[in-house]
């Protein structure tokens, strides 16, 4: 298995369909976690920005056509220009669907569970004890403020696509909550 320079990662028994009968063991709970954050991707392209993007696009290619009105040109450049707008159209609309990456971590004073949707594979999920677990934060030739966490024998990256100063206020809420659950 090929990895970055970058110590998170999720074990191999991680990557289910369908949650683990372990996880879903310990968080189908009548008790209410202590502590509760869905971490989602920032969406900037709302769908009717998506609408004016492509259509600005496609006004902008097609009007240099306009001198070619007539000729054998037109139909020479018509079909890359209509290539170059489908595949605008395929990246944005990717994009938009790798946005859907997720993550929802609870703590209660006995366990933190994290759950992480990718979209494009298998969802993702680690239990451990909150005792145990520590919160590390650290600067990377990649990333700045890079977050993991490590318990239970494994150490996952937390909040990948938050920005740094969101990184610094998820970590500096979980070590709260994490210290407070070590307290008698």
């Amino acid at each position: 298995m090929c990895r970055l320079n970058l110590p998170a990662f999720w074990d191999k028994f991680s990557y289910m369909q369908n949650p683990p009968q372990d996880y879903l063991t310990a968080t189908n709970r009548s008790d209410p976690p202590l502590f509760e954050r869905h971490l989602k991707a920032h969406r900037s392209l709302t769908n009717r920005g998506f609408v004016i993007t492509i259509g600005f696009t496609a006004v902008a290619l097609l009007l240099p056509l306009l001198a070619f009105l007539g000729t054998f040109a037109l139909w020479t450049l018509l079909p890359y220009l209509g290539a170059a707008l489908a595949a605008l159209w395929y990246f944005i609309r990717r994009n938009d669907h790798d946005g859907t990456l997720g993550e929802h971590i609870r703590i209660w004073p006995d366990l933190i569970a994290v759950h992480r949707q990718n979209p494009r594979a298998e969802d993702q999920y680690w239990v451990a004890n909150p005792y145990w677990v520590t919160t590390k934060r650290r600067n990377t030739k990649a990333v700045e403020n890079y977050l993991t966490l490590k318990g239970q024998g494994r150490e996952i990256e937390l909040g990948a696509f938050l920005s740094s100063a969101e990184r610094i206020e998820l970590e500096e809420a979980i070590t709260a909550q994490l210290n407070a659950c070590r307290q008698p």
